[in-house]
C-alpha cells in the first residue's frame, strides 16, 4: 500500500515545554539565548499541538491522510536523558495515537528530530558515545509503551543536518561550531540508530526505518576539480549517513584528510542490520564547485535558472526523480522500499481579505514532486510513501516563525488554524488515487 501523508516535529509544533513533567531539551536552551534565533522567537507555546491536538487530528482526517509522522520528545519521556520514566510525558503520545488509529491513521514515530535532553548534552551530546546508549535506553521505554499500536519507527531524523548544523556551524542546538571536528557526531547518532533499531525489534515493532535528508550534487562544472569537489561532498552529505546502514561500511575519507577513529568493533554490525524501509527527504539538488579558499574541500554555489521558495531553496521537482533514482542505482537490491517522509516548501503566506490563504506556488510544487515521484515508481524504485512538510505552519527552528511550510496556516497569536488552498488541493489529489494505492 503506497501512504499519502503529512509530517510534523515535536519542538516545532507542541509547545508546554514546562508541562507535565518535560524536561529542558537543547532547543529550549538555544532558543533563549540571544541571537540564536531570528527575532528571539521560541517554540515555548509555537501551534500549542501538546493542547489542540484534537483539532489537528481532525485536521488530517479531512485532509484524507493514509498516515501522520510525528516525532516523540525525548526529553518529555525522559527528563533526564537516563533512568526515570515521565509517565505523563508516555501518556500524551498514547493519547494521540489511540485517537489516529479512531480516525483510520497510520502513526509513524520518529525518536529523535533534534531535541536531545539538555542533561545529555551537558554530558558531551552526540559527542559522547554513551548517547548512544542512552538513546536505546529510550527507544525501548517508549516501543515498551507503543510498539503494539505504532507500527512504523524512525530513529533519528537527518542525522546529517543535526550534525553539520548543530555541531559543526552552530546555527542550530546545540550551537557548537567544531566543523570537521564533529565528525563523530555522525557515528554516535548512526551507533544509536543500530542500538535503538534492536530495541525496538525485541519489543515487537513492525517497520523500522532511518530518515536521511538527501541531495543530488550536481558539479559546477566538468573540471576534474569540480567533479572531484562534488564527489566530496555527495561523500560527506549522502554516503556518510546512507553507506552505513545499507552497505554496512563507511565511505572511504581519507583523501579528506579525516578518519573516524570512534568507529569500534561490531558497531557497523549493530548500524548495519536490516532496515524495513528508508526516509528520505528531499529538498533541493546541491551545485558543487572546487573550493576558492582553505577549508572544506568543496564550495556551495548555488542554483540559479529556477523559481525559489521563500527560504531561497531552488525548486526543481524532477531532482527528486533524480535522488531515488540515483539510490536505486548506487544500492541496488541493499535500497529498502523508500518513504518520502519529508517534501514541501515554505512560502509567505498571508489570508486574504476573505480569509482565504490561497498559496499557489505550494500547490504547484506539491504537483510537480508528486509526478516525479511517480516517475521514479515507473522506473523501478520501490517507492511506498509521500508525506509532506508540513501539516501545519510551526517554530522553524533557526528562522523563528518566519518560514511558513503547512498545509494549515497557523495564527501564532491565537492557535487559529486555517486550511490553506493548497490542504483542499491535496484532499483531492489523494481521494483520485484512493482507488490505485
Amino acid at each position: 500500500m503506497f501512504l499519502w501523508g503529512t509530517a510534523t516535529a515535536s519542538y516545532q509544533i507542541e509547545g508546554a515545554v514546562a508541562e507535565d513533567g518535560r524536561g529542558l531539551s537543547i532547543w529550549d536552551t538555544f532558543a533563549h539565548e540571544p541571537g540564536r534565533v531570528r527575532d528571539g522567537h521560541t517554540g515555548d507555546v509555537s501551534c500549542d499541538h501538546y493542547h489542540r491536538w484534537p483539532e489537528d487530528v481532525a485536521l488530517m482526517a479531512g485532509l484524507g491522510v493514509d498516515s501522520y509522522r510525528f516525532s516523540i520528545a525525548w526529553p518529555r519521556v525522559q527528563p533526564e536523558g537516563r533512568g526515570r520514566i515521565n509517565q505523563a510525558g508516555l501518556d500524551f503520545y498514547d493519547r494521540l495515537t489511540d485517537a489516529l488509529h479512531d480516525r483510520g491513521i497510520v502513526p509513524a514515530a520518529t525518536l529523535f528530530h533534534w531535541d536531545l535532553p539538555q542533561a545529555l548534552e551537558d554530558e558531551g551530546g552526540w559527542l559522547n558515545r554513551d548517547t548512544s546508549y542512552r538513546f536505546a535506553e529510550y527507544a525501548a521505554a517508549v516501543a515498551d509503551r507503543l510498539a503494539d499500536r505504532i507500527p512504523m519507527w524512525i530513529t533519528l531524523n537527518e542525522p546529517f543536518v543535526h550534525m553539520v548544523f548543530g555541531y559543526a556551524m552552530g546555527s542550530h542546538a546545540p550551537g557548537r561550531a567544531l566543523f570537521l571536528d564533529a565528525l563523530p557526531v555522525a557515528h554516535h547518532q548512526l551507533l544509536g540508530h543500530g542500538l535503538a533499531a534492536a530495541a525496538l525489534r525485541e519489543r515487537g515493532a513492525e517497520k523500522v526505518l532511518i530518515t536521511n535528508n538527501c541531495t543530488p550534487v550536481w558539479p559546477a562544472s566538468d573540471d576534474p576539480a569540480d567533479l572531484a569537489a562534488a564527489d566530496a561532498y555527495d561523500t560527506l552529505h549522502n554516503r556518510l549517513f546512507n553507506d552505513p546502514v545499507l552497505i554496512g561500511k563507511y565511505p572511504d575519507l581519507s583523501a579528506y584528510g579525516v578518519t573516524l577513529d570512534c568507529v569500534q568493533d561490531g558497531d557497523l554490525d549493530l548500524i548495519g542490520a536490516r532496515l524495513d524501509g528508508i526516509g528520505i527527504n528531499y529538498y533541493n539538488p546541491t551545485r558543487i564547485a572546487a573550493p576558492t579558499a582553505e577549508g572544506l574541500p568543496f564550495a556551495d554555489t548555488g542554483i540559479t535558472g529556477h523559481p525559489t521558495t521563500a527560504f531561497g531553496w531552488p525548486v526543481v521537482p524532477d531532482g527528486l526523480r533524480e535522488l531515488l533514482t540515483g539510490l536505486k542505482a548506487r544500492y541496488g537490491d541493499a535500497l529498502p522500499p523508500v518513504y518520502v517522509t519529508e517534501n514541501g516548501c515554505s512560502q509567505p503566506d498571508v489570508p486574504g481579505p476573505d480569509g482565504v490563504v490561497d498559496d499557489q506556488a505550494r500547490i504547484a510544487y506539491l504537483d510537480g514532486h508528486i509526478d516525479a515521484l511517480q516517475r521514479a515508481r515507473a522506473e523501478g524504485v520501490d517507492v511506498r510513501g509521500y508525506y509532506v512538510w508540513s501539516l501545519l505552519d510551526n517554530f522553524e527552528w533557526a528562522e523563528g516563525y518566519h518560514q511558513r511550510f503547512g498545509l494549515v496556516h497557523v495564527d501564532f497569536a491565537t492557535g487559529e488554524r486555517t486550511p490553506k488552498a493548497s490542504y483542499h488541493w491535496l484532499a483531492r489529489r489523494i481521494a483520485e488515487h484512493a482507488g490505485t494505492r
